[in-house]
């Protein structure tokens, strides 16, 4: 991100009443600390907003912003530069000035190289405009859509190159130009669509591709099963996996180097009726954590978060299904912990953010490094915050409780429905009563939901019909109690931009239940009963899922249909 010089950010932030003076060098000192970027560390410590700060970026360096979410852009235009060069340069072409010169996105429009270098490829003056990366997502999906008609071509034209070969073994045919041209395509496919999950499945009649976009699986295209073990054996080769093994679950990891991106993959590989199953998980090898807003949390969220955090002892959790975003939303309560006083150590399966000062432990079942185990070698290491990324058992939830009741700030996840539901789930980990209650703080419940893709939103006024549907809905769930009907809707038309799906990125939709005195005596009641507490809970002011989906879906977000679909995992 472009980056203004320090001191005179802490001049506009203290004229705009954002910040005090020392508040402001105290994060300057941690930005330097950590490595990060001033600006990165006031988004992530909710003191400004991104939309702030670019405008205040645009201000600075006197450039306009580039403002392409909504904006028409000319093919012909976008395609004078290169998808890599575009990529590696962080630069997109989107139109032309009156005068004759080329409008162009940057992520940083003040570079002097990169205008020279587009000036002479292009043959043309340059007027550099500010890009935030939704811009530059914007065009990177427009040209998304050009691979898109040529994937099938090529995917058809490797694999007849592939059975018209002679390859001699299986190492031979998994190390031969058409296979592994025809992986590079299928995983850069997946990346220019934003899909996080590749799935090769081997079927009775062959093999199908399956790429999950935004939570969702969308089927992407056929193969013949006849390339299926050479397909299977060229991952294995790059995961360095065992290529003779067929009848055990192997997983293993790679990196690719797409553009100036590293993507770091995990592979998962399993036996099934007919044939090994693939999963490539893909993940951007530099990722950081998000601010709090950036996940999805709202400022009266926040507040609470943020409360909770300034406690010495205790247990924050955040629960949900698996892919439901716990990780990154922990993450971005550590990055806000991470202070030079505070000893943070996680232990995790895997580690999927790097953090500067925070000491991160990796489970390792052959190495004997297991929750439970790791745990109790962390407590020897003098910390104050612990992350532990899943409680699984009983044996590691009584060291995480006994751990958050011995001065320690806990942190951790766990597989629940709700917020509400984790507390009979720490009752049936054998985790008694008085110490559940004891030692609670703060439990964050969250979904993932797709967001309206900004390329084609519209708005529309309920029909009696959805809103009957909607409630009829709510009342399977048996949360109808919430609904007031909204006066205005919204909804993407479908698009370039987002595959004509409407929906284009995610972020969470959230319950949090803020342990209090009343909360505590209901837990330890005698006659403890879940649907008492949650009405206690709601009587005190909590914001369920459902409630905080629907004002997202009322401020255009999301939608409502989105909303019940992830409610309903």
């Amino acid at each position: 991100m472009l980056q203004i010089p320090s001191q005179k950010l802490k001049e506009i932030l203290i004229k705009d009443n954002l910040v005090d003076p020392e508040k402001f060098d105290f994060l300057a000192n941690e930005a330097k600390r950590m490595g990060q970027d001033i600006g990165d560390i006031l988004i992530s410590r909710n003191i400004i907003t991104t939309d702030y700060f670019y405008g205040v970026l645009a201000a600075y360096f006197n450039v306009e912003m580039a403002d392409l979410i909504g904006k028409k852009i000319d093919e012909q235009v976008l395609n004078l530069l290169s998808e890599n060069v575009a990529k590696q340069k962080k630069a997109i072409v989107f139109g032309k000035e009156p005068d004759g010169d080329l409008s162009v996105a940057m992520e940083n429009p003040n570079d002097l190289g990169i205008i020279e270098f587009l000036r002479n490829n292009l043959k043309s003056e340059i007027k550099p405009y500010l890009a935030t990366q939704d811009d530059l997502n914007k065009g990177f999906a427009m040209y998304s859509r050009k691979f898109a008609e040529d994937f099938r071509k090529l995917v058809e034209e490797n694999i007849q190159a592939s059975l018209r070969q002679k390859a001699g073994t299986v190492e031979e045919a998994a190390s031969a130009i058409p296979i592994v041209a025809l992986i590079d395509n299928i995983i850069f496919y997946a990346l220019s669509l934003r899909a996080s999950d590749i799935h090769v499945e081997i079927l009775e009649d062959g093999i199908l591709i399956r790429f999950r976009i935004d939570g969702v699986l969308h089927e992407i295209v056929k193969i013949p099963k006849e390339v299926h073990p050479a397909v299977v054996a060229r991952v294995k080769l790059i995961a360095a996996l065992k290529i003779d093994e067929h009848h055990k679950p192997q997983d293993g990891r790679t990196h690719y180097k797409v553009g100036s991106d590293l993507i770091d993959i995990r592979i998962s590989i399993i036996p099934t009726f007919y044939g090994e199953k693939i999963e490539m998980r893909l993940l951007p090898a530099a990722q950081k954590p998000l601010a709090l807003r950036e996940v999805g949390l709202m400022d009266d969220m926040i507040k609470i978060i943020e409360e909770n955090i300034k406690k010495t002892y205790g247990m924050i959790l955040v629960t949900g299904p698996t892919g439901s975003g716990k990780t990154t939303t922990l993450y971005a309560i550590l990055n806000i912990l991470n202070m030079p006083e505070v000893n943070i150590i996680t232990i995790e399966d895997p580690i999927e953010y790097n953090i500067k000062y925070i000491n991160q432990v990796q489970i390792n079942p052959l190495a004997g490094i297991t929750f439970e185990s790791g745990l109790r070698s962390i407590l020897r290491q003098d910390p104050n915050i612990i992350m532990v990324g899943e409680i699984r058992d009983e044996e590691t939830a009584e060291i995480a409780v006994h751990s958050a009741l011995t001065g320690h700030l806990v942190l951790s996840s766990l597989h629940t429905n709700d917020a509400t539901t984790a507390i009979p789930r720490l009752f049936d980990m054998k985790i008694p009563p008085f110490l559940t209650a004891a030692v609670l703080n703060l439990i964050v419940a969250q979904r993932l939901v797709r967001k309206i893709c900004l390329d084609c939103i519209g708005s529309f006024a309920p029909s009696e019909d959805l809103l009957n549907s909607i409630k009829k809905q709510l009342k399977e769930l048996n949360i109808d109690s919430e609904f007031r009907a909204p006066k205005v809707l919204y909804q993407g038309k479908g698009c370039i931009s987002c595959g004509n799906t409407g929906y284009s990125g995610r972020l969470g939709i959230f319950e949090i239940l803020n342990i209090d005195e009343d909360l505590r005596k209901e837990i330890i009641n005698p006659n403890f009963s879940l649907d008492n507490l949650a009405k206690l809970a709601k009587e005190k002011g909590m914001i369920t899922m459902f409630q905080d989906g629907l004002r997202k879906a009322e401020l255009g977000i999301t939608t409502i249909e989105e909303v019940l679909r992830v409610i309903r995992e």
